[in-house]
């Protein structure tokens, strides 16, 4: 492509961007020119970077960056890739541009970035529930790692995470739980977002406890991402992992006493009607065996994680029960939703009757 139509290219995406983004085409167009290709993909990284980048990502990919792609850094070739395959809405579309994308850094002196954009192509296939070709593109890229002796962080990075999201797709648990802790040992979890901090703190948390082969949590127990579940309704999952690292029998006693008094006043709640779940703090104890003084922290822990809701009348000492989270019904639970929906129907036909007796004789007027 021309210099002509490369700068008539670029001068219409700069009209379509927001203001504060048009000096970026004007800086791609003079790199161009003076074929400046380390700062034009620098600046090109820059722009990617930008949240209103993503309408131009795509075409900017497509008619600008392709033409130079050979000149540039590979590894950051693929950085500018992986950011515009991002914007496509269907993963089959995604799939394509990061295969074609592989394919053109697949070569000798660029296996670093090969790796990079290949395990990107398995993450997109576990998406598409082809577990069995990810396998073998992460084999592929394994094998290539192990040859090196050195390689950037990001790409070892990019690895662990895709072959996590593998193993956790296998219900590996073992292996998810090693490959995330190698995963966060490539990052820098300032960088990773309070809500993936979040779930990956959980999902390790989960593995570690169901693992059969998992008996030191100190690694995790260690690491910082695991205070993402401090303070949140997970919070009790952290001190699991403390209680059995300790051995803490006690411990662990109190938090399982804990989560069965809350199961139990949960299925007290959804054993009654719908109007007949105000009750006193005297009957919830004596329903789910729990201390009197303990009722009102039970029902203040169950609030808040939204398992009722409703409201407390301390000086009464009566929780008033508006709604409670629905339950999955064993067969009992079904005869009994079964009673109660008779029950409710027999009330309707007797107010049927009632209104109809009461109101002969206004509709007879």
């Amino acid at each position: 492509m021309d210099n002509e139509k490369i700068g008539n290219f670029l001068a219409e995406q700069r009209e379509e961007v927001e203001d504060d983004l048009q000096h970026y085409f004007l800086t791609f167009e003079d790199y161009w020119e003076r074929k400046l290709w380390h700062e034009l993909t620098d600046t090109l990284l820059e722009f990617y970077a930008e949240g209103k980048s993503a309408e131009q990502q795509i075409p900017v990919y497509d008619n600008f960056v392709k033409v130079f792609a050979d000149k540039i850094n590979q590894l950051k070739l693929v950085r500018l890739g992986l950011s515009t395959a991002a914007q496509y809405d269907d993963d089959k579309q995604r799939l394509d541009f990061l295969e074609t994308l592989a394919k053109r850094v697949d070569k000798p002196a660029s296996q670093d970035a090969f790796v990079f954009a290949l395990t990107s192509v398995a993450g997109v296939r576990l998406r598409l529930g082809d577990s069995a070709a990810a396998r073998k593109d992460l084999d592929k890229c394994e094998t290539v790692l192990d040859s090196f002796d050195t390689v950037e962080p990001s790409v070892h990075a990019s690895f662990y995470r895709v072959s996590a999201d593998y193993y956790q797709s296998q219900n590996n648990f073992a292996s998810f739980y090693r490959t995330t802790l190698l995963y966060l040992a490539c990052v820098d979890l300032d960088s990773v977002s309070p809500n993936d901090r979040h779930r990956i703190a959980y999902d390790l948390s989960l593995a570690a406890l169901v693992s059969d082969t998992i008996y030191n949590f100190g690694e995790l127990l260690l690491h910082p991402v695991l205070d993402s579940l401090a303070n949140t309704e997970h919070k009790w999952l952290r001190d699991l992992l403390f209680a059995f690292n300790r051995g803490d029998l006690g411990a662990y006693n109190i938090l399982q006493s804990h989560l069965q008094s809350l199961s139990a006043l949960t299925q007290l709640v959804f054993s009654r009607a719908p109007n007949d779940r105000s009750m006193t703090f005297a009957t919830i104890s004596e329903e789910t065996k729990v201390q009197l003084d303990e009722i009102e922290h039970l029902i203040m822990k169950a609030l808040s994680l939204g398992l009722l809701r409703g409201s407390i009348d301390q000086v009464a000492e009566v929780a008033k029960i508006s709604w409670v989270q629905p339950k999955v019904l064993d067969k009992g639970g079904i005869e009994a939703m079964h009673a109660r929906l008779r029950e409710w129907d027999g009330g309707v036909e007797k107010l049927g009757m009632w209104i109809e007796g009461a109101g002969k004789d206004v509709w007879a007027a």
